[in-house]
This record gives C-alpha cells, structure tokens and sequence, in this order.
C-alpha cells in the first residue's frame, strides 16, 4: 500500500529485478487496515495460484484415483474456471453470521478477497482489484503453456516439479550459443526446464573431459575440485543418475521434487536417509568405540537434499552450469596432450568433424586479424578472461556435437 498517493500496490520478480504497478486507487475514507486487508488476500490468491503452476497433477506420480495426491492437485487446478466469480460474488456470512467455508485452497482463496473488497464497498475499485486477479490468473495459465512473457516471467523464480517442453527448448537453445546459457537463461526462462536442458549439456561436457583425461564420467566434476573448488555433489549425483539411465528430465525433476517435499515437512526419501545414518555410524564405530566426536561430524555432514530448499531449482541450475565450467577445468589440463584427430575419434561422431574443423578455422582467423603480441591468456586491459573465453574452441564444438548426438534424451 502506498499511503502517500493513497493507492494499492502490487510487484512480482523478473529474475532481473522487481516490476511494481498500481492495482487500484483507495475510496477515500478506507482504512489502512482494510486496505491491507485486500493487499493480504491478493498475496494468498497469488500464492495459491502458483502453487497450481509448481505443484502441477501430472508430477504428482500417483494414478489420480479419488483423494490421491494427484487428484487434489487436479481438483486445485480446475477451480480456476470459479475465480472471478468468487471474488466478484463471495461467499457472505448468512443472517445467523455462518459462513460456507470452500475446501479447495483456490476457491476459499478468492471468497475471501472478494469478502475483503465487498466490505469496503467501492464498485470502482472492486472492478479494478478483479481485473488484478484477472491478470494474475493468466499469468499462470500463460506460465503453464510455457509462455514466460509480461507478467508470466515471475515463473523464473518459482522451482516447478515438472519442466516444460518449450521451456526446455528454449533453454536448450540458449546453451548452444553460449555453454553458459548468459543472463538470459536466468530471467527468461523457468528455472526447472532450464535445469533439465543444462543437465543435458553438463552431461556432454563431461563425457567430453572423460574421454580428454581417461576419468569417468561420474568422476570428472571431483577431479576438476582438485584443479580450482567447485560444487561437487549436485553435479556429480546428476551424472551418476543419467548414466545409471535416467534422462536429464527425470533426474532433475527428481532431485527438485524432493527438495520441494523436504522444505514442506516431509522425509521423500527415508530409506536413503537411514542409509547414511547408518554408513555415518559404522564408520565412527570402525575409528574407535568411544570416538563419539567424530560421529558428530559424520551425522552433521548427512544432508536430506544437496539443494537449497528455499529455492532448489535455481540452486540446481547453478550447480549445473558450475560442473560444466568444472568439465572444461579437467579438459583444459590435457589438452595439449590431445590432437584434432584423437578428438574425433575418441567420440567417433560424424559431426565432430565439420564442426570442430569450423570452429579452429575460425579460431585461426581470428587470431591472424589479432594483435600477434597480445597473451593468449590476457584480454586487452591485461586481465585473465573469464567463462567461457577460457573454453577452447574444441571443446565447445566437441560438447556441441556431444550435445547434439544425444539430443533425444530431451524430448
């Protein structure tokens, strides 16, 4: 609320900052509390909207029979058709002050700010405040079909248990022009998709750096922390999962899931847990009986998900993009070792070839138009350059080609 203008106001996050508008102007002689009111109900409608978004039916993984997990989430969604109508006309208390109380969250979400502005009385500003409502709705149902323009971009900040496929595509695009997908991949597109396709193109780069120092592909985010410190256990479990078979897709999807479930309360993978509590216990006991410090420090190392539960997908995508970075680390330390033929064949790709060959030709014209007394290893202010300058041109188009044999296991 914005007292000194008198006028209700709203904000969602772009990713790059935060957009503010004017949801309505305030009757003359409403009260701050009243106000407030309606701004409170605006947040749980908006709330309860997006969760639709991140907690969709189809991620829910179970057979949508009556009272299933699934079921309800699908029951959520389809009271979006009821909105405006509940905001418009509320739920009211009756004569003897009893009040119809919806169950779904949705529903008794929109009753209750359509009561707030019915007790304010204003036809105008009651018009204005659904038309708020109005646009929010459509911002999820644009998010939903994977549109993340206007008012939908706030999707970037939200970690959804399911990816969407244009969302993917895009991301995908974004990661083959540049390894690092730039700012853009950050503001523009949702964070879980974004994730699927960088797991896609982490997984590239380090069958690359694999085939480059003779590690596994399991192992080459482990060695690169040897060379400069990077996150290890988010990258590496994702490694671990897609070679194991799973597709980028479902090893994301997975890992986000539960992080989503753990920061609601729950234990999503329980028998894990006693595992490593187990491993933590045996361990100590293998030091010495009585060493019980050292079981301490075991136990406090053990962690229900690697992510952040306050915002897993965004903190998976950083994990990611950080193993790819760490992939060209470990490839850059044998590469003088590798020439462009052992490239090829090491990856026995049709495409590697063409593609490589273009991407040095380039290389080498543009080093003859440079300056010939310029460091390779310095920009022209004298500093080291950053990612992905420090990426040589063969291993960008052997990850690209990686990335483009493989490219099925997106879809």
């Amino acid at each position: 609320m914005d007292v000194e203008r008198s006028v209700l106001v709203g904000a969602y996050s772009t990713g790059a900052g935060d957009v503010g508008f004017t949801v309505a102007a305030l009757p003359a002689g409403v009260s701050v509390d009243a106000a407030l009111s309606v701004a409170a109900r605006l947040d749980a409608l908006s709330r309860a909207l997006w969760r639709c978004y991140t907690h969709p039916a189809a991620a829910a993984g179970d057979d949508m029979t009556d009272d299933s997990e699934g079921w309800r989430r699908q029951s959520e969604r389809e009271e979006f058709d009821r909105v405006l109508e509940a905001v418009e006309k509320p739920n009211l208390p009756d004569a003897g002050g009893g009040i119809i109380v919806e169950y779904s969250v949705v529903a008794e979400s929109a009753h209750r700010l359509g009561r707030a502005v019915h007790a304010i009385g204003d036809q105008a500003f009651a018009a204005a405040v659904r038309a708020q409502a109005a646009a929010e709705l459509a911002a999820v149902e644009q998010a939903e079909l994977g549109d993340l323009s206007g008012r939908a971009v706030q999707a970037v900040m939200l970690s959804r248990t399911s990816a969407s496929p244009v969302q993917v595509a895009a991301a995908d695009a974004l990661l083959r022009e540049e390894l690092l997908g730039g700012a853009q991949l950050f503001t523009a597109v949702d964070p879980t998709s974004a994730a699927v396709a960088a797991a896609h193109w982490l997984h590239a780069a380090a069958t690359v750096a694999a085939a480059a120092s003779g590690y596994e592909v399991t192992q080459v985010v482990v060695a690169a922390d040897d060379i400069e410190e990077v996150p290890v256990a988010t990258p590496s479990m994702v490694l671990a999962m897609m070679q194991a078979g799973a597709s980028p897709h479902d090893a994301v999807t997975a890992l986000i899931g539960e992080a989503v479930d753990i920061a609601e309360g729950k234990i999503p993978n329980l028998p894990g847990l006693l595992d490593a509590l187990t491993e933590a216990t045996e361990n100590a006991e293998q030091q010495g009986d009585d060493d019980e410090e050292l079981l301490r420090t075991l136990l406090s190392e053990i962690r229900t998900t690697p992510l952040d539960t306050s915002r897993p997908a965004p903190d998976l995508l950083e994990d990611l993009l950080t193993g790819i970075y760490a992939c060209m680390l470990l490839y850059r330390e044998y590469e003088s070792e590798l020439d462009d033929e052992e490239t090829i064949q090491a990856f026995d790709l049709a495409e590697v070839d063409d593609v490589v060959g273009a991407v040095l030709a380039e290389e080498d014209s543009a080093a003859a138009a440079g300056d010939e007394n310029e460091d390779e290893d310095e920009d022209e202010n004298g500093e080291e350059p950053d990612w992905p300058e420090l990426a040589s041109p063969r291993f960008l188009a052997a990850v690209r080609a990686q990335a483009a044999a493989t490219a099925d296991r997106l879809v």
